[in-house]
């Protein structure tokens, strides 16, 4: 197996301890791979875990670079790079980021988008904290779609990981009743859907989709939340998981 394969392994399921051997064994961290730095592969691949911000550090502590190096403090997890960057950028709270994404759309996107889509509990708290809006609206397209909250990136997250990023939302008066025109799903992966029509608890139900793939008891306990949150009663599931599909 190649270095360049064995990098690319590791960032599936990050990692850690491969990457630092694959580097440690010659690999350049910032020659392209079919076009694209190793680091963004790494940022914009699906999988989620407590380990991305280890696999990050290490590229960066071997010399590679970022094109918006304000976005490195949220995707590290980090409460003190974070008072740290905003000390050095008064602006960095008011920051958009423009980042291609494998799920939910990160174009015109807010620091706390960003975090939640990473489910990143530490970077949600502190942006909570220094008063960032739980409802600020990600950009639009030509056609009126996307234009996301922040929940939006927790209620199907890869492995449920953004469940609790979700809570701290709720908590801090995220609405569970805006309703998008459309939402893009991974554009430009194979993966790619528009959605149309779509609310928080619709797009929780969406990771129901074959394409989406999440389990049934994390969506369902996911929608409960949103509808409990909004005042509604949700009624008992007797089917869940889905007797039919498992059949």
């Amino acid at each position: 197996m190649t270095l360049e394969t064995r990098l690319l392994t590791a960032f599936e399921t990050h990692k850690a301890a491969e990457i630092q051997a694959v580097l440690s064994e010659g690999f350049d961290p910032n020659a392209p791979i079919n076009g694209k730095s190793p680091v963004m592969i790494l940022i914009e691949m699906y999988y989620r875990s407590d380990a991305f911000a280890a696999c990050l550090q290490i590229l960066l502590d071997h010399g590679v670079v970022v094109a918006d190096p304000l976005i490195l403090p949220v995707l590290l997890d980090d409460p003190v790079r974070l008072e740290e960057t905003k000390a050095r950028h008064p602006e960095f709270l008011d920051h958009r980021i423009d980042l291609a994404c494998a799920f939910a759309p990160l174009k015109g996107a807010t620091l706390l988008h960003l975090a939640a889509e990473y489910g990143h509990s530490r970077a949600v708290a502190w942006l909570l904290d220094q008063g960032c809006d739980p409802n600020a609206r990600a950009d639009t397209d030509a056609f009126g779609c996307n234009g996301q909250t922040p929940i939006f990136h927790t209620v199907n997250s890869n492995r449920n990981r953004s469940a609790a990023v979700m809570r701290l939302l709720l908590e801090h008066g995220a609405r569970t009743d805006i309703q998008l025109q459309g939402l893009w799903w991974g554009k430009g992966f194979d993966w790619e859907t528009l959605f149309f029509d779509v609310t928080p608890v619709s797009f929780a139900q969406m990771g129901l989709l074959p394409q989406v793939h999440r389990h049934e008891a994390d969506i369902y306990g996911n929608i409960r939340e949103l509808l409990t949150a909004s005042g509604r009663a949700m009624p008992e599931l007797v089917n869940v998981p889905n007797r039919y599909l498992a059949s």
